[in-house]
């Protein structure tokens, strides 16, 4: 007898390791219920969250699908769902939430108890299929190619709500971003140039500087110099708001670098999560540290409509086959990277 079943691939891991872990599996297609839509994925952009969860989350349960970031073409429309058509083309929200509780009904969903981003809290974009709430869903921009949309909404949402949310960064302001070409890094600058405040960003090579001056910065200091905290001292010594994604490495130096009434924003620990505080500078200096955490499905749509204008661009440094990931993922490691790597389902 002929099986029914209809396959897919998907992009998983069955055990916490480096990039070798990571493997191409055969998986049934997910079916499409009243209230979803069935998305055909094109291209998923590669962030650093992948890398983290794929070394290894506590809550993960293995096989596990990754990814945040995804674009591609509705396949099937759920009975219930009229606003949207077979056949278009769309970028998927990395966020998700419960859509009921009081933080949700004030359109701040990223605060609520159930919020989770996808291929952290739940299966990933990174599989040929994903069946999704249409809420999660806006029309991919025209001017952008399936690639560059994968590639730009969770470092984008993150950086605006660090940066506008948040931190509150104002015209003028100084602003200190490390690791300028990493994803949120590299939205950071274009975000707080948006603003226009006065921009310092670190990197950690020479190739990378002009990069990052095309993006917006003004001034970029290259961290592999031992003494690159001086440099930053020697253009601005202290700053309003520091944009914080490395954690352990740099927290001591973020402290004495921060003004005061200054904030410290932070999305990440790259280097760790247990760092030192001297209470003293907080009180003395009236200086703030603020946890963010993603952003809301109207900053969500804010953010590409800003896209879709041209006021924040993408910037890929490579595409590859999903047979590739684990090199796209070594890439990454490496630091071998400008701008976003994206895995295509296309290739």
């Amino acid at each position: 007898m002929l099986s029914s079943r209809k396959l897919m691939k998907a992009v998983r891991f069955h055990e916490f390791g480096g990039p070798s872990v990571l493997q191409i599996d055969d998986i049934d297609e997910p079916t499409c219920k009243p209230n979803e839509v069935k998305i055909k994925i094109i291209a998923s952009g590669i962030n650093h969250l992948d890398i983290w969860v794929r070394k290894g989350l506590p809550w993960i349960n293995f096989p596990w699908i990754l990814g945040s970031d995804g674009s591609g073409i509705i396949h099937e429309i759920g009975s219930n769902v009229s606003k949207w058509i077979v056949g278009d083309e769309v970028v998927v929200h990395p966020g998700y939430s419960c859509g009921n509780c009081k933080y949700c009904n004030n359109k701040n969903e990223n605060y609520c108890s159930n919020y989770g981003i996808m291929g952290e809290s739940c299966h990933g974009l990174q599989q040929e299929y994903i069946c999704v709430n249409p809420k999660q869903i806006i029309r991919k921009p025209s001017c952008l190619t399936f690639y560059e949309a994968s590639s730009m909404p969770l470092v984008f949402m993150t950086s605006w709500q660090m940066l506008v949310e948040r931190a509150k960064l104002k015209k003028d302001e100084w602003v200190l971003i490390y690791g300028g070409t990493s994803g949120v890094g590299a939205a950071a600058i274009q975000i707080s140039r948006y603003i226009q405040a006065n921009i310092i960003t670190t990197v950690g090579s020479e190739e990378k500087i002009n990069f990052t001056k095309s993006l917006g910065a003004d001034f970029v200091i290259n961290h592999s110099n031992p003494r690159w905290i001086n440099e930053v001292k020697s253009i601005n010594r202290k700053f309003d708001v520091i944009f914080e994604h490395v954690g352990k490495a740099t927290w001591e130096k973020s402290i004495s670098l921060l003004g005061k009434g200054g904030r410290i924003v932070t999305c990440g620990a790259t280097s760790g999560y247990e760092v030192n505080l001297d209470l003293r500078h907080l009180f003395f200096k009236q200086q703030s540290i603020l946890g963010s955490t993603m952003s809301n499905f109207n900053n969500f749509n804010l953010v590409m409509h800003k896209i879709k204008n041209g006021i924040f661009k993408p910037f890929i440094d490579s595409v590859f086959s999903i047979e590739d990931v684990a090199i796209a993922h070594q890439k990454i490691e490496n630091r071998e990277h400008i701008g976003k790597v994206v895995l295509s389902f296309d290739k």
